[in-house]
């Protein structure tokens, strides 16, 4: 039997004496030992903030993007010796996909977002400058920076490869070093797959530690600085959460806890429909999908009490058409809990439930088991109950079986529905499947509250539809409540709960070097030649162009109005575009305003300029009557390098103004511009 190691101050270390056994979820037999006992934790503390903290500070936001790809694009060639070890968890083939395919891909997903949504930069502005004074000489920004601790995470047996994965991803991306704690069942999945990244030399010094058995006294040396990211029990969360050390020093705490999930079915749903039909095939993959052990699946259903009888009748098929037995044979449709202490927890649960709900499916010991021993792999029958009044009872909104378990309460109006999954204090994911738009509308209103995330079902979208239980890179993962008040990924939302935001304050051009992006009142720069002549490299913020005037007439806007088809009567029609309270008589097209400027300011001839893609925050200030003359202010605002593309995106300030410096439009330009080395290569 194998001790698992943990990393530490990057060396591999065992634990001192013989651990405690870790066994087969599906025969009993021991596969692992596991301890902690001896270690340094605090210096396993130092050494991330020292070294793995400096050492990822030193790199950029795309670098760090480019470093997750890499690591996930390595653990991809991995992956057939994951799923081998994983079938030791209980886990299906299925459920390690969602596992070990699922936390790869949240790799990738964080490696485009702090590439193409964050700068190639140790900044992250947050929001436009605030002008703080009349002349706009003193101004303010919200900025992230890294944290200078470390985060540790502390993660649940049920996901040991995508919980590990899906916190160290927007970590990582931060800049930010971590110390993973896995939960102890489970911890030789993770323990593989934290060796096989070590291995991969991608990752750099101190940037992961790992801890496999308890975390001795590594809470007693916290900071201020450092970040908890826990999934767990809501009764550990909160015993961590009162450590001294985390009160004190105010550590940030994120908790992923219980959560009663309910799915509602709408009133519409009836037997016959296709959304009736999905939601009996949801419910039965949430029960059976890792055998119930998600922190998502669905434990309470919610649906109209007239066809209760005929749901309870269509999910008992169902789920007797469910085989159980050994993950390794490709037949099987739920493999076994992570362990026999966690059967035995779910079938007391299941008690508890049993005292106010009646047991309309499973519940027995006495169930077929296809290849493997029931009595020494940690088998469980999917189980469901029904609880005839669900608005007088207590246990089925309090106690969660985290298993194959879900209980059928039946509502009599909208209103109860809304009330009743409001009773479970707290959900992490809620799902809805209807085909009634309003009704959809309704039950959100009523109780997004109470939930991190909602999932709307019907016929238009089933087929490409995540489900109910899958929490998504994309999107906030967390819910209030009993399920612990935290959020974890959303994007660069999860990447900012590493972070420190600061609001900086000072002139324009000492903000502009700050965050690396020009901001309006700061110096302008003459370019000595037009931007447009100049390389990725060449260009430096707040080089300006400033054109000549131009004369729009009336013939310019009856020419545009023809062209365009856009005859928009405060265009053309002068008593009623002087009866608008916003003009005086005709005005000029926002758009011809905006074409005419690019005219102004664009060079014509083969250039660095490879493309204009886009424009950002355009705004129209004042009118620009006919007779009126503008000018363009074209100022380089920020850059930001595409990794080795051979281009990079040059962001410009664009300001558009009348004869007498009336600000007639304000918006960005975005191009994409030639390196030094791409531009040689063409010329």
């Amino acid at each position: 039997m194998m001790k698992l190691g943990n990393l530490a101050q990057d060396r591999w270390i065992e634990g001192d004496g013989d651990g405690k056994a870790l066994r087969s979820a599906v025969t009993g037999d021991p596969i692992a030992s596991i301890t902690s006992d001896g270690l340094d934790f605090r210096g396993m503390l130092e050494h991330a903030r020292k070294v793995g903290g400096t050492n990822l500070r030193k790199m950029t936001f795309h670098e760090r993007g480019d470093m997750l790809k890499a690591l996930a694009q390595y653990l991809i060639e991995q992956k057939k010796t994951f799923y081998g070890l994983s079938t030791e968890t209980g886990a299906t083939r299925a459920d390690s996909w969602i596992d070990i395919d699922g936390g790869i891909s949240t790799l990738f997903v964080f490696s485009s977002k702090a590439r193409r949504e964050m700068p190639n930069d140790h900044v992250y502005l947050d929001g436009p400058p605030e002008q703080l004074s009349r002349n706009g000489t003193f101004v303010g920004q919200h900025i992230y920076t890294p944290k200078l601790g470390a985060a540790v995470h502390i993660n649940a047996f049920n996901f040991p490869v995508w919980g590990m994965l899906e916190k160290l991803a927007p970590t990582l991306a931060a800049g930010v070093p971590a110390i993973v704690k896995p939960a102890s069942s489970t911890a030789y999945l993770t323990e593989l797959v934290v060796r096989r990244i070590i291995e991969s030399g991608i990752l750099p010094p101190g940037s992961l530690q790992l801890i496999c058995g308890g975390v001795g006294d590594l809470f007693d040396h916290l900071n201020c600085q450092d970040t908890i990211a826990f999934t767990g029990s809501k009764t550990t969360a909160e015993k961590l959460q009162q450590h001294p050390r985390v009160v004190g020093e105010s550590v940030a705490f994120t908790a992923e806890t219980d959560s009663l999930n309910a799915s509602i079915l709408g009133p519409d749903a009836v037997p016959g429909t296709p959304e009736f039909d999905l939601y009996i095939k949801e419910v039965v993959r949430e029960m059976t999908s890792k055998a119930g052990q998600k922190c998502t699946a669905i434990r309470r259903i919610i649906a109209p009490a007239s066809i209760a009888s005929e749901l309870v009748d269509a999910l008992s098929t169902a789920l007797g058409e469910v085989s159980v037995g050994n993950p390794a044979n490709k037949e099987i449709g739920m493999g076994a809990l992570a362990s026999l202490g966690q059967r035995d927890e779910v079938r007391a649960r299941v008690g508890d439930l049993a005292a106010e709900a009646d047991i309309v499916f499973g519940g027995r010991d006495d169930f077929e088991v296809v290849d493997a021993d029931s009595k020494k792999g940690a088998f469980f029958m999917p189980t469901l109950l029904h609880c005839q009044k669900p608005m007088r009872s207590t246990a089925v909104h309090a106690v969660e079986a985290f298993g194959p378990v879900s209980t059928v309460l039946p509502y009599d109006s909208l209103d109860e529905a809304i009330e009743l999954a409001r009773m479970g204090e707290g959900s992490l994911a809620g799902s809805i499947i209807t085909n009634d738009n309003d009704v959809a509308r309704e039950l959100v209103l009523g109780t997004a509250a109470y939930h991190g995330r909602m999932l709307v079902v019907n016929r238009h979208c089933a087929d490409e539809s995540t489900g109910h239980g899958s929490p998504l890179p994309h999107l906030v993962h967390g819910g209030p409540g009993r399920a612990g008040g935290g959020e974890e990924m959303g994007g660069v939302r999860g990447i900012k709960h590493y972070m420190q935001r600061t609001a900086i304050q000072g002139s324009p051009e000492t903000l502009s070097v700050i965050g690396h992006r020009w901001t309006r009142g700061a110096d302008e720069k003459d370019p000595g030649t037009h931007p447009f002549r100049k390389t990725f490299e060449q260009l430096e913020l707040g080089d300006t162009f400033r054109s000549e005037l131009r004369e729009v007439s009336l013939e310019d806007i009856n020419h545009f109005a023809e062209f365009t088809g856009d005859t928009f009567y405060a265009h053309m029609d002068e008593e009623a575009a002087a009866n608008n309270p916003f003009f005086e008589g005709r005005v000029a097209h926002g758009y011809l305003i905006v074409s005419f400027a690019a005219g102004l300011f664009v060079d014509p001839d083969f250039g660095p300029v490879l493309s204009n893609y886009g424009i950002d925050d355009l705004r129209y200030i004042t009118p620009l009557n006919h007779r009126d003359s503008m000018r363009v202010r074209l100022t380089c605002k920020q850059k930001t390098l595409r990794g080795d593309t051979g281009y990079g995106e040059v962001r410009w300030d664009a300001e558009i103004s009348n004869q007498d410096g009336e600000i007639v439009a304000q918006y960005d330009v975005l191009t994409m511009v030639a390196t030094d080395a791409h531009w040689a290569s063409v010329q």
